[in-house]
């Protein structure tokens, strides 16, 4: 085992004690980087990478970041480094500015070695719309599955053992899904708790920046040295910032925990079910107080229309500028809406074009009524309904996904209770805007199954210590594609 697949806490021990160096590390994450097969990469950034890690030479000691090679996904603007969110109407876009995650990662002394692929724009939940084509899952060598999207890049290329960490961004599950389906940490905080400033906006109101890790230590690390009030961003919290490794191993003895009824009974898997289940057995067992909750079956299955309806209606609205005039390629045209037509037509998916579609419908005047609005008052229930929840309750514990990752030829009942509950409810996190981490629970045939618990808004530090206490039930702290392990359920 290379020193790039310990732990974050364990790798700055190994750094702080000279037994390795960023240029090693930077050169193995290179060498992994170049070989890797799942496509996860927009731009390897192997000169860039050798000459920050050639400039760190002493060690921070208490710089738990310092010198760690990490992958970003590429709709965080980079300074200098082509930026295009995996589409095409962005080709040859290079920003101006750094996203205050990126200057903030700077800061750390972490080395930048590569702009991850994703779905294009952050829309989509496969994997598969990047300019590039599909990114796959690293579990599969035989290419059939995927490791989820958008944020596909991130997620492979960590599970595949590329990099300490990883970046990403979540607006309906895009960070907490491919963890799932890749055997990793992903990490969701409150809303408006680390900065968006300088990632493409998809839908604001439910846009979070994410991050993946291969352990829970190393996630609580990242949520410190990451979180904030940014006056870049008027939405950023101004909350103060706890150490969230600081009695992260107090146990959960007297934390309350619900998972709920519906979407457990809909599971299809029969494997998932009796390792959550097990799971739950072992969390009571150390304390946790375990209660089944109802949450209402007609909200559940209103979740995932309600996202589409406001998430693509914001979309709409915020992609509105990429018309080949202010970004993107310029077509010439008779008139300026000619030049618009070709540069969209040219520059966006199917997929894209389809959600420009539904948005652009649900604003209509005579449509906002019924659909935009009707959505937001969906969205205002469900919410509520949490907030009870959360009244009785500290934790809700849950299933990540219906199973291990799809095949991408995998047919689907959109209208069935297992896609509408199991295969969307972690977007109850970004309706409310709770923090929400997702990790790894077991593994069937191979593949990774995983687990997702969600908190109260502002209460990462709990959340953090539920997690590090699940991470010890399943044994699979640091697991990978490469570094697989068996695991206690």
């Amino acid at each position: 085992m290379h020193y790039l697949d310990l732990g974050i806490v364990e790798l700055h021990e190994a750094l702080v004690s000279k037994k390795t160096t960023p240029l090693e590390l930077a050169r193995e994450a290179l060498k992994r980087a170049k070989a890797d097969k799942t496509n996860s990469f927009e731009k390897i950034l192997e000169k860039e990478a050798i000459e920050e890690a050639t400039a760190l030479v002493e060690p921070e000691k208490d710089n738990l970041l310092w010198g760690l090679p990490y992958v970003a996904k590429d709709n965080f603007s980079t300074k200098g480094i082509e930026t295009t969110a995996s589409s095409n109407v962005l080709k040859g876009y290079v920003p101006l500015f750094d996203a205050t995650v990126i200057a903030k990662l700077k800061d750390r002394k972490c080395v930048l070695i590569a702009k991850a692929s994703m779905d294009e724009l952050a829309m989509g939940g496969t994997g598969t719309t990047s300019h590039l084509g599909p990114t796959y899952n690293p579990y599969d060598p035989s290419h059939e599955r995927m490791i989820g999207g958008s944020s596909s890049g991130s997620a492979a290329s960590l599970a595949a053992g590329i990099g300490s960490f990883s970046l990403g961004s979540d607006t309906g599950d895009s960070v907490r899904k491919p963890a799932a389906y890749g055997g990793l940490v992903g990490v969701k905080p409150t809303w408006g708790r680390i900065s968006r400033y300088g990632l493409f906006p998809f839908a604001p109101s439910l846009d979070h920046v994410g991050y993946f890790t291969r352990e829970v230590k190393g996630a609580a690390v990242l949520f410190s040295a990451l979180a904030g009030r940014d006056e870049k961003d008027a939405t950023s919290s101004s909350l103060p910032i706890d150490d969230c490794l600081v009695d992260i191993d107090r146990g959960i003895a007297g934390l309350r925990v619900a998972y709920f009824k519906e979407i457990v009974d809909s599971l299809p898997s029969k494997t998932l079910k009796d390792k959550f289940f097990a799971s739950l057995d072992r969390l009571s067992k150390r304390g946790a107080m375990v209660e089944e909750v109802e949450f209402g079956l007609d909200l559940l299955r209103a979740v995932y229309p309600a996202y589409m309806v406001i998430s693509c209606a914001e979309a709409t609205s915020n992609d509105a500028n990429l018309d080949g005039i202010k970004f993107g390629p310029h077509y010439e045209g008779k008139n300026y809406e000619e030049t618009i037509k070709k540069a969209r037509t040219n520059g966006f998916s199917e997929l894209i074009k389809r959600r420009f579609v539904i948005g652009s419908y649900c604003l209509m005047r005579e449509n906002q009524e019924e659909l935009f609005l009707r959505a937001q008052r969906l969205r205002r229930l469900i919410v509520d309904r949490l907030n009870e929840i959360y009244g009785s309750h500290d934790i809700v514990y849950l299933p990540a996904a219906p199973g291990v990752a799809p095949r991408f030829d995998a047919s689907s009942d959109r209208l069935s209770s297992s896609y509408l509950i199991d295969d969307n409810h972690l977007a109850l996190g970004n309706f409310a805007g709770l923090p929400s981490i997702s990790l790894p629970l077991a593994f069937e045939d191979g593949l990774p199954l995983g687990v997702n618990a969600m908190g109260r808004a502002h209460e990462e530090k709990t959340l953090f210590r539920f997690a590090y206490e699940v991470e010890k039930v399943t044994g699979l702290a640091g697991v990978s594609a490469i570094n697989k392990k068996e695991g206690l359920l």
